[in-house]
């Protein structure tokens, strides 16, 4: 079993930062590919970026690519997304997922664990 805690959103203006952490539960959390996701007010939940379980390979949706930064700390069971150059579309719920194994999905289907989800709000 894997719990996942998110942490760190907030409300900032459009061309600001923050950065969200996803705390993981489990000895084997440095095993998994994690991966986060957004769902916007009336949209579907989508994929934003992933990351392998080593850390070396990441994997971004073409409107965050150059903006977001995806990372992990294994040794604090702790997965990061950096938010930069935020724009007001960019506001949405963000989740942290995982499937539990090492393959890269980005369909939410794909993912067996959630986080609760934090809010992210871009003012213009």
């Amino acid at each position: 079993q894997v719990q996942l805690v998110e942490s760190g959103g907030g409300l900032v203006q459009a061309g600001g930062s923050l950065r969200l952490s996803c705390a993981g539960s489990g000895r084997t959390f440095s095993s998994y590919s994690m991966a986060w996701f957004r769902q916007a007010p009336g949209k579907e939940r989508e994929f934003v970026a992933a990351i392998s379980w080593r850390g070396d390979s990441t994997y971004y949706t073409d409107s965050v690519k150059g903006r977001f930064t995806i990372s992990r700390d294994n040794a604090k069971n702790t997965v990061y997304l950096q938010l930069s150059s935020l724009k007001p579309e960019d506001t949405a719920v963000y989740y942290c997922a995982t499937n539990g194994e090492s393959g890269i999905y980005y369909s939410d289907e794909k993912y067996d664990y959630w986080g609760q989800g934090t809010q992210v709000t871009v003012s213009s």
